[in-house]
């Protein structure tokens, strides 16, 4: 037989019975807070802006990666241009250019 004597005075347990109330009442508001459509849009929106960041950061560090190697294969170890390698490209871009300045011309003409 289980002992079932409480040695609380009335008050003591109206006491407890309120504290327990005003903890039930925040656990409910709480809840009301975490179901209500306008928090669970706005945990959604933070969700997707998380990962959209982190998904830039990838993609920044991605490219500044392949910048980072791009500069390396023009310049040497000193900063200063590679001429073997910076003269042919920019005589192919002042190429591509004038063919599309000629392209232009040709078609107003």
């Amino acid at each position: 037989m289980a002992d079932t004597s409480d040695t609380r005075t009335p008050a003591q347990i109206e006491a407890d019975i309120k504290r327990r109330r005003e903890m039930l009442a925040e656990t409910l508001d709480e809840i009301g807070v975490r179901v209500h459509p306008k928090t669970i849009v706005g945990d959604a929106k933070a969700k997707v802006v998380s990962n959209v960041d982190h998904t830039l950061g990838r993609a920044y560090v991605q490219v500044n990666r392949v910048v980072s190697q791009v500069k390396a294969s023009f310049v040497d170890d000193e900063g200063s241009p590679r001429l073997e390698r910076v003269v042919p490209v920019a005589l192919v871009a002042v190429g591509v250019v004038g063919l599309l300045v000629l392209g232009t011309r040709r078609r107003k003409g």
